[in-house]
């Protein structure tokens, strides 16, 4: 053996091995292996894997020499993995929650007719008519478990399942999953028919008063050695597991409470019996106490008697009733303030969920919303109590509350502080809830701008009690310094150091008024009476939210005389933030103030303050006449241009401002400008300018051949690059390699972060559809079919790129998306835009969103569908999609419809989809709208076939509408088409809107 082959078999016999899984032919081979394989600690297969596969291999069918499938021969072997099976069941004790949670319905129906047949019950036998008292008590436990699991499957197949995301196609898988649904389904029907029997058997096991005992894997096998000899032995007291009376009572009455419940939406008389026997299973398990074999869900039975006591309240007068059947009682008979009662009780010591809480507001808020003044103030109370109980349990306060208070009134306040006051005792309170209160209490107050209601709360024992008093005193200070702002474009900016100073103050009061004020004569005043007290404070520094740009902020602080630099400072940086709050008049103010004054000594300030007015002037259109359409007055066009072509050296220059210009000359589609006359240097050194360029040549040149769109492709190359990562190795400190993604930034222009925050400065349709249409085309190059996304000019990109590996594609899907929602604020009716949007949600597999926004698409351009909706906006490709979407939601008759919309209509996959039973939508309603008549016919066949009357009348009855008939001339048939599309898709409209 060579050296090499040493090491490799010395490594490979140091690994450690996985011991192999255990075959069920084995447990046939060797007696007392089952036995040792359970007991393990994790044993490989699991018990309830092993009862599957004995099963399974006993219920295997033969095929004879023929190739006839003949049933599974009752030979030992296959009595023998019966027994087996029973015996892991009988190891697990018959426990229903873990053999339900594990087996499907088919194998432990079959598991439990094996149990049957060992307990000596005779097949055929009706369970109900047994005297159970009579019976060995192994036959009578094997009987009442049998029927215990049929009520169990019956009230869990009623709970909705969420259905298992379909992985990719496989056809024997399929058959499969199939077959057991049918096998299930039949289970199913026969254990519904057979209900009122179980029922009954499980009543008369009430009356039982002696213990009962099943089956345990030595009573299994004396069975299967002498099944004589061991009938007299599972009579007497020492065989298999002990069942006592007050257990059996226990499961049964839980499991009868509960198919109880199931049928009072039926029936409600049996609401009633339910309450019964769920308040008899609690008085049994407070009895039993720790029980190894009565295991009941205490949560969901203390679930099952509130819903009862609501549903069912008990006449008993000494059993006190909960809030929820009070709450429940009081919304039946109308008795609202008694409601408003039970909540503001509930506040004091709180029981009643915030999401039952919110579900009462909800219903209320419906009823409202008819019309009944009474209501609306119910709602505004019941709002005040959850929003207080919020509060006190430290969770946010919601919308709906600040809603309300948009609009206070001397009684809304009034209320509110009623219910504060009782949902806190200040004695006994902690210290937190205090301070929630306390703090809820001055948020509150910080929120109004009437005084007097401020002064409501600010006077009321509460507010008192919780606020310490200096606290309440900077609070009312605060309050009472309150003034309407004043309009400062009446006064003169001329003779700007011509105000004379006041009296001296207090120097903290003039610094915190100094923060207060917006008006520019009143902070120089304050500077001036501030450095008249001392000369040592940089009085620019007393906040540290004024920030000036750090371009700005060395050309500023060079300033010599303190006075001027504190004061040009203060006033840039309050410029810039009333700026940005939008609060364009007062920041114009300062702007101005601030531009007379560097006028004076530093042209290059002058420039830097010329600079900040243009962009605030952007800012002021675009928020204001921009969005109403309003074209720019002229000279703002000339000084964007202006700032595009200055040539002044050495003057400091934000990035923004060349941003926002060219983003302003994009959106007012001066393109020509853009593509010819912005000077080269520029285009070269600033990424925005060049940017704007490349899209404003792109978007000239969109309706010329194909030959001149040079621009086009370098506008790919430029976002290509930016989107574009770099692959590297790293070595970590553990000596590991590993591959990381990292932007190179020599690559792009722009950081792709700094691409979409330009792109959503623009508003301009065409820009924003050809930016869009770019990146679908990107997202498009990698060739996945299925999800492509389709948008307008895409032919006039490149098809492919030549190092695809290179482009990060996740961060272009992320793009496509922010791109989308952004575009869609600007104007939420282009339909192109939301048939991108709507394959996003389509290669997403989020079909709901995405056939809303199919449907939305199509409703913009046909007023609601009452016109054609354009067939260059639901294409073939679209129609497809919705198809899909609407196959994928199990809306099968959806997609027979949509099938129709095709150009050539898809008989093959409308036929399949009619097929399906298990529909989610309004099946036979939607016959109305078909007005293909080989689908109608086919549709009169399948009810036909499947015995379905009553569906097969509506589908005679729309194939014989007089407008359907074939000998109708094409423009009748055309107009009963257009119709029914209309209707149906304004029905989907308001299903998917």
């Amino acid at each position: 053996m060579s050296a090499e082959a040493a090491d490799r078999e010395a490594v490979t016999s140091s690994r450690p091995c996985t011991p192999p899984q255990t075959s069920w032919f084995e447990f046939l081979l060797e007696e007392s292996l089952l036995d040792k394989h359970l007991k393990k600690v994790s044993p490989d297969p699991s018990p309830v894997q092993l009862i599957v596969q004995f099963l399974e291999q006993a219920s295997k069918p033969l095929v004879n020499e023929q190739n006839q499938v003949q049933p599974p021969p009752d030979n030992k072997r296959n009595r023998i993995l019966k027994l087996l099976a029973l015996k892991v069941a009988a190891h697990l004790k018959w426990d229903l929650d873990v053999l339900e949670k594990s087996l499907s319905v088919p194998v432990l129906n079959m598991l439990l007719n094996e149990l049957l047949c060992i307990s000596k019950v005779p097949p055929g036998t009706k369970h109900v008519d047994v005297d159970l008292a009579s019976l060995p008590p192994t036959t009578a436990m094997a009987i009442l478990l049998y029927n215990r699991w049929a009520i169990r499957t019956i009230v869990k197949s009623s709970f909705p399942v969420k259905q298992v995301k379909p992985g990719p196609p496989q056809l024997n898988v399929m058959n499969q999953i199939q077959q057991e649904k049918e096998v299930t389904e039949n289970i199913l029907k026969v254990l519904k028919e057979q209900a009122a029997d179980s029922i009954l058997v499980l009543e008369g096991a009430l009356k039982l008063n002696k213990d009962l005992y099943i089956h345990t894997i030595r009573t299994l096998d004396l069975l299967a050695m002498d099944p004589g000899a061991v009938n007299g032995e599972t009579e007497s007291s020492t065989a298999g597991f002990n069942i006592s009376a007050e257990e059996l009572q226990c499961q049964v009455c839980y499991d009868l409470g509960a198919i109880y419940f199931q049928q009072g939406s039926t029936d409600s008389a049996l609401y009633g019996n339910a309450r019964e026997k769920f308040f008899r299973t609690k008085e049994l398990i407070s009895k039993i106490g720790s029980s190894l074999h009565c295991i009941i869900d205490e949560k969901r039975l203390a679930g099952y008697c509130q819903a009862c006591g609501v549903l069912a309240p008990s006449d008993n007068t000494s059993q006190p009733s909960t809030p929820y059947s009070q709450i429940h009682s009081c919304l039946r008979s109308g008795s609202y303030q008694e409601l408003v009662k039970i909540f503001l009780e509930d506040n004091r010591t709180p029981s009643l969920p915030v999401q039952f809480r919110q579900s009462v507001l909800r219903e209320l808020s419906q009823k409202a919303q008819q019309g009944n003044d009474v209501l609306e103030e119910i709602c505004f109370k019941v709002c005040v109590c959850n929003s207080v109980c919020d509060v006190m349990q430290g969770r946010p306060v919601g919308v709906h509350f600040n809603q309300q208070f948009l609009r206070p009134t001397k009684e809304k306040i009034d209320f509110l502080l009623e219910v504060c006051s009782k949902s806190i005792q200040v004695e006994s309170a902690s210290e937190s809830s205090k301070r929630k209160m306390a703090y809820f209490l001055k948020n509150l107050c910080l929120g109004l701008e009437d005084l007097q209601l401020v002064f409501m709360i600010s006077s009321h024992e509460l507010f008192i009690a919780l606020l310490k008093d200096d606290e309440r005193k900077l609070l009312i200070d605060q309050m009472r310094k309150r003034s309407p702002r004043v309009n400062l474009g009446t006064k003169p900016i001329t003779s700007f150091y011509d105000i004379p100073a006041s009296a001296s103050v207090n120097i903290g009061q003039l610094e915190h008024q100094l923060i207060l004020s917006a008006d520019p004569w009143r902070i120089r005043q304050i500077l001036i009476e501030l450095h008249g007290m001392t000369s040592e404070r940089q009085f620019w520094t007393v906040s540290n939210k004024w920030e000036v740009p750090n371009v700005y902020g060395n050309v500023i602080l060079g300033i010599k005389d303190n006075l001027t630099r504190d004061l040009v400072y203060i006033l840039m940086a309050k410029g810039l933030h009333c700026s940005t709050v939008k609060d364009f008049v007062h920041a114009k103010q300062l702007f101005a103030a601030c531009l007379e004054l560097v006028t004076e000594f530093s042209p290059k300030l002058r420039q830097v303050m010329l600079n900040e007015v243009l962009l605030l002037d952007i800012y002021s259109h675009e928020a204001g006449a921009g969005l109403l359409g309003e074209t720019p007055p002229s000279n703002l066009i000339s000084r964007v241009r202006g700032y595009l072509e200055m040539r002044v050296p050495d003057i400091p220059l934000r990035q923004v401002v060349a941003e926002e210009c060219v983003a302003f000359l994009l959106n007012w589609r001066e393109n020509e400008y853009l593509t010819m006359q912005v000077p080269l240097p520029l285009v070269q050194t600033n990424p925005y300018v060049k940017l704007g360029q490349l899209l404003a040549a792109t978007c000239k040149d969109l309706p010329g051949p194909k030959e001149s769109r040079r621009a086009a492709k370098d506008l790919w190359e430029v976002v290509v690059q930016i989107c574009s990562v770099t692959n590297q190795h790293k070595r970590g400190n553990d000596g590991r390699v590993s591959l990381i993604k990292q932007r190179d930034s020599t690559l792009g222009i722009m950081y792709r972060s700094e691409l979409l925050s330009f792109i959503k400065k623009l508003r301009e349709p065409l820009v924003l559809t050809t930016i869009l249409s770019l990146f679908v085309k990107l997202h498009n190059v990698r060739e996945d079919i299925v999800n492509d996304i389709t948008a307008e000019h895409i032919s006039i990109w490149p098809s492919s790129i030549p190092n695809l590996q290179s482009v990060d594609f996740e961060a272009v899907a992320v793009t496509i998306k922010e791109l989308v929602s952004y575009a869609l604020t600007v104007n939420s009716n282009n339909h192109f835009w939301l048939i991108i949007q709507a394959d996003i949600y389509f290669a997403t597999n989020q079909y709901s969103a995405a056939l809303h926004y199919y449907l939305q698409a199509g409703a913009v351009c046909s007023d609601f569908f009452t016109k054609m909706v354009p067939p260059d906006v639901y294409t073939d490709q679209v129609i497809k999609r919705m198809i899909k979407c609407c196959s994928l939601l199990n809306c099968h008759t959806q997609v027979a419809i949509l099938c129709q919309f095709l150009r050539e209509i898809d008989y093959k996959t409308a036929f399949k989809a009619l097929q399906e039973q298990n529909s989610h939508d309004a099946m036979d309603s939607y016959y109305d709208y078909i007005w293909d008549i080989t689908i109608l016919e086919y549709l009169t066949y399948l009810h036909h076939k499947r015995g379905e009357t009553d569906k097969k009348q509506i589908a005679i009855k729309a194939i014989g509408q007089t407008e359907l008939n074939s000998s109708n001339p094409e423009e009748v048939l055309q107009l009963a088409a257009q119709r029914r599309k209309k209707k149906f898709l304004q029905a989907m409209a308001k299903l998917y809107f």
